[in-house]
């Protein structure tokens, strides 16, 4: 073979190459035509039988030089591309994604600014017991120059047997010390029907990791003025985790806090396993302030020094952990709160990462 006739060939190939490349991109805007119409209708992008017929419709009119297999193999990867570029399409779209709103949300809270760049901690009892325990707590959160007071009123807990919280009665010890002690409260809400008696309690609502998927609360949620910190779920994906934040954004509330507590895997050495890599994942992928929640992801006190440092070290906005005047009789959670000589060397530790506790 000559090498004219070699270089001619290679023209031929560069053609054919411009050619493909052309088809594909193609392709890609007809593609992102129909993910449009499948998002007016509400379906999902993925069409396994529309993508079963493509192939099988490959296989008959393939007439070599290529073996079926190879070529159905090529089709594949570019119906995989195809594919990721609809979910990118929906990605952009979400309220909650940071390509739709380049700028960091800031929720401010009594005048505390979340996602403002200082890095936060929210502390307090797992749940109120009382007002005589709930107040010592807050005295050494005040102390210590925090800001922010977490209490369970209402407790959703595996078995009926558990204690399930106070309810009203413990929103309103909530409503008291945020008072007395100058504090933003924090509890947990699990019913569509309490948000509006919360907004006469709390500062901030929080949904628990149970309750992330339930879709009519964070409606109802959304439609709050209080701001919310929603947690990720015991086995949730971080693409679910940002939906369910959609959902509460979608219903018009923008002022949300998410919170990594850690899923559930097959490890047994901790509560549960602590996702670390989420932090910097939601803070690329949205602009809403993440704290993580050290004491439920790891069930155990031994562990929240090195996990707040290590939340902190990532860029977690925050980190809430909880804290009980005596945890070996707390109604709730007794191995993982930290008793108050605890909470000392837990803040002594925590400072020198920069965690802001203005005292």
């Amino acid at each position: 073979m000559s090498d004219v006739t070699l270089e001619q060939l290679r023209v031929q190939i560069d053609k054919i190459d411009d050619q493909l490349l052309d088809l594909i991109n193609e392709r890609g805007l007809i593609v992102q035509k129909i993910s449009d119409l499948k998002k007016e209708k509400g379906v999902d992008p993925y069409d396994p039988v529309r993508e079963r017929a493509i192939l099988d419709k490959i296989a008959e009119r393939n007439n070599g030089p290529f073996d079926t297999g190879r070529v159905q193999h090529i089709f594949k990867e570019i119906l995989k591309t195809a594919l990721s570029l609809q979910e990118e399409d929906r990605r952009k779209a979400l309220l909650v994604s940071r390509k739709r709103k380049n700028e960091n949300t800031v929720v401010t809270i009594k005048g505390q600014r979340i996602g403002d760049g200082e890095q936060r901690l929210i502390a307090g009892p797992c749940s109120v017991e009382s007002y005589e325990q709930t107040a010592s707590v807050a005295q050494q959160v005040k102390n210590h120059g925090i800001k922010f007071l977490r209490g369970g009123a209402f407790k959703p807990r595996t078995s009926p047997y558990d204690f399930q919280g106070l309810g009203v009665e413990g929103l309103k010890i909530l409503k008291r010390i945020a008072d007395e002690y100058d504090l933003a409260v924090i509890s947990e809400i699990v019913s569509p029907h309490d948000i509006e008696l919360a907004e006469d309690y709390l500062d901030v609502i929080q949904i628990g990791a149970r309750n992330m998927q339930n879709f009519e609360l964070l409606k109802a949620a959304g439609q709050s003025k209080k701001p919310v910190l929603l947690k990720r779920g015991l086995s949730a994906t971080i693409d679910e985790f940002m939906k369910a934040a959609e959902y509460i954004l979608y219903s018009g509330n923008e002022n949300i806090i998410l919170c990594e507590r850690g899923i559930r895997t097959f490890e047994r050495a901790t509560r549960n396993t602590l996702d670390i890599s989420a932090v910097p994942i939601l803070k690329q992928e949205t602009h809403l302030p993440v704290f993580v929640d050290v004491t439920h992801s790891t069930g155990r006190r031994d562990l929240l020094i090195p996990t707040a440092k290590a939340a902190l070290a990532i860029g977690a906005d925050g980190v809430m952990v909880e804290v009980h005047p005596d945890p070996s009789i707390a109604l709730s959670d007794t191995e993982q709160q930290m008793d108050f000589a605890q909470f000392d060397e837990f803040i002594k530790a925590l400072k020198p990462s920069g965690i802001l506790t203005n005292a």
